[in-house]
């Protein structure tokens, strides 16, 4: 008998905010491939605004800096929860092994 699989922490939220979570023993699945590509968008996202925001910052008059700050802001949050999702899929492989 095979282990249950950890649920899987999706790279959006719901309507209120909340995590969302995908429970399936299909990893290649629809919904996992669209949470495979929604991650690596918002990867590449973060590390396209992480150039920008250094390229800026040294020159940038103080009411653009909020903008900037907050779009910063959300591409962290994205990539924590990405970080957060796949730390715990590796969790469960090691468990698994």
């Amino acid at each position: 008998m095979t282990q249950p699989r950890e649920p899987r922490l999706l790279p959006w939220s719901g309507p209120e905010g909340k995590p969302c979570y995908l429970i399936t023993d299909d990893a290649g699945g629809p919904v996992s491939r669209l949470a495979d590509t929604t991650e690596s968008t918002q990867l590449g996202m973060g590390l396209e605004l992480l150039a920008h925001a250094r390229c800026l910052l040294p020159d940038t008059p103080h009411g653009e800096l909020r903008y900037l700050a907050e779009r910063l802001a959300e591409c962290l949050a994205d990539v924590l929860r990405v970080a957060e999702s796949r730390g715990r899929r590796l969790e469960a492989f090691d468990s698994a092994s």
